[in-house]
């Protein structure tokens, strides 16, 4: 079975009330339909760091954001996530509150994850940033995950 690291927009978008504006209101249905549809054709995995995440803010919503976290495997953080998580934020320039990404990036490539689930377009799942890592990957012979949208890591009807 195919592996999924949950990053933390996930249950961020499951666990958020319905919104009522686009393109909000329709990742939120995407996502609720990958979940509901999908996901059990998966390996699903997460990390603290998306737990650290979700349990911030209102008290209310990070327990609806954790509950979806529930019965997910939680990956080790390895000794070399912290260099790769640094080369990454120096690869992609990424500003300081957009820091977090490197770390999920870095516990998806280490943990040889197929794919990165996420709705971060612009510093994950961008196609400009997503060709300067796989030239990265290769040199420096790391393992490539796919990162995607709830919306496009849709499995063929059998």
């Amino acid at each position: 079975m195919q592996t999924v690291y949950i990053e933390t927009t996930i249950p961020s978008y499951l666990g958020a009330h319905p919104s009522r504006q686009e393109p909000m209101a329709s990742h939120q249905k995407l996502t609720h339909r990958w979940w509901n549809d999908e996901r059990h054709k998966f390996l699903l995995y997460s990390s603290v760091l998306v737990r650290l995440e979700a349990s911030r803010g209102d008290a209310n919503a990070a327990q609806r954001r954790l509950a979806y976290l529930n019965g997910i495997t939680e990956l080790d953080v390895l000794p070399e996530t912290v260099r790769l998580e640094a080369d990454l934020i120096r690869l992609f320039q990424l500003p300081l509150r957009a820091a977090a990404y490197a770390g999920h990036l870095a516990m998806a490539i280490l943990h040889r994850m197929d794919y990165l689930l996420t709705w971060n377009c612009t510093h994950l799942a961008n196609a400009t940033l997503q060709k300067e890592l796989m030239d990265y990957c290769l040199y420096h012979k790391l393992h490539l995950p796919i990162i995607c949208t709830p919306e496009t890591l849709i499995t063929q009807a059998s």
